[in-house]
């Protein structure tokens, strides 16, 4: 027979009422242990913990009500805690049994879910590939903000004030700079070329870096050009470094990446960060110079910038040291170095046969599945 509270207590004897409380409580425990499906469980929680007529709000109404007035302090609390056993007791229960099921529903001698593996982005690859590259000849890392000031951006890289990459119509400005200094004015970088600034001005040469990142630009999307794309650069510093250097470093390089039969010819540049200033191509790696569509049937292709560190560049370094207490370490007649540019969805477009920029930001897996 169900439990059902008891019309019969003498509240005025102590006895009586502890009965009543051991009562339902024993009650309780027989009915929670029969619940074992989940209606059975459902309909015990209503039973017993119902809103208005659950047996335990019920009792704590009822009784409370009928207790004397002296006594009503000491057996609500007595009721409340009675009330707090009762609740963890059948939490405890339903925890037991949802364990228990689990364990009885679980096969181990079933294969386990097996997660699909990812592969990189192409240009991830690329531009990883590249970076190995260099690390192989014991360059370090370096990463910087893709938020720069125009002093690291521009002005410690010896761009004039009149340069047009300073122009809103080539880079991107970042809003409401008007009231600061013009050299600490906020901008999204054009190149990964302030890491090299801030690279110096942290520490003394010897440096070789190589220098991974997105920059930004105010270019129009079309099937070469994205106002988003990706760069590495490299830094070189240390006494006697020479042109003859930084041609062995980049020939080795394109060796190393496009394969051994690659050879590299510079040709005269400008670039306001160094001096003097090259481009480099490589012969094309697919047709091995004898000329083809991908090379316009040159039998070379133009592939990056480079040159030796300009002395004014220098110059700003040890400028900005000074002013942050540090000596002077970038004198000219002691050291020299070489920089070098190049950017990643170029090389990618070649190297993958990609012919739109726009596909490697696209998301589009039936693009992206051809490099898994």
């Amino acid at each position: 027979m169900s439990y059902e509270l008891p019309s019969n207590i003498d509240f005025s004897s102590p006895e009586s009422v502890s009965k009543a409380l051991a009562d339902l409580q024993a009650a309780f425990a027989d009915e929670v242990q029969a619940a074992h499906s989940a209606d059975a469980r459902e309909h015990f929680r209503v039973r017993w913990f119902g809103d208005k007529a659950g047996l335990v709000n019920r009792g704590a109404g009822a009784w409370i009500k009928a207790i004397p007035s002296a006594e009503k302090r000491e057996f609500g609390a007595k009721f409340n805690a009675v009330k707090v056993r009762l609740t963890e007791e059948f939490q405890a229960a339903g925890a037991a049994r949802s364990s228990a099921t689990m364990a009885a529903s679980l096969d181990l001698t079933l294969p386990g879910t097996r997660r699909g593996v990812g592969v990189e982005h192409p240009l991830t690859r690329t531009m990883r590939e590249m970076v190995a590259v260099f690390a192989a000849l014991g360059y370090s890392v370096a990463l910087g903000p893709e938020v720069e000031t125009d002093f690291f951006n521009f002005e410690a890289l010896n761009f004039p004030p009149n340069h047009p990459a300073r122009d809103t119509q080539d880079t991107l400005v970042i809003a409401d700079q008007s009231s600061r200094p013009s050299r600490e004015r906020l901008l999204m970088r054009t190149h990964t070329s302030p890491v090299q600034i801030r690279s110096m001005i942290a520490g003394p040469p010897p440096l070789r870096l190589v220098i991974p990142g997105k920059v930004h630009r105010n270019d129009e999307s079309d099937a070469t050009h994205s106002p988003i794309f990706h760069q590495v650069e490299g830094l070189c510093v240390d006494r006697g470094i020479t042109f003859s250097d930084l041609k062995g470093t980049l020939d080795h390089a394109m060796k190393a990446f496009f394969g051994s039969s690659v050879k590299t010819r510079f040709f005269p540049s400008f670039f306001p960060f160094t001096e003097p200033s090259a481009d480099v191509q490589i012969s094309c790696p697919f047709c091995g110079g004898a000329g083809c569509r991908k090379c316009k049937h040159s039998g070379w292709i133009e592939l990056l910038g480079c040159g030796m560190v300009d002395p004014a560049v220098f110059a700003a370094v040890d400028a900005r040291r000074v002013e942050n207490g540090l000596e002077p370490a970038y004198d000219v007649s002691g050291i020299s170095g070489f920089a070098f540019g190049m950017g990643v969805e170029r090389i990618a477009m070649m190297k993958y046969g990609v012919g739109d920029i726009g596909q490697f930001y696209s998301g589009d897996m039936r693009f992206l599945q051809q490099f898994a």
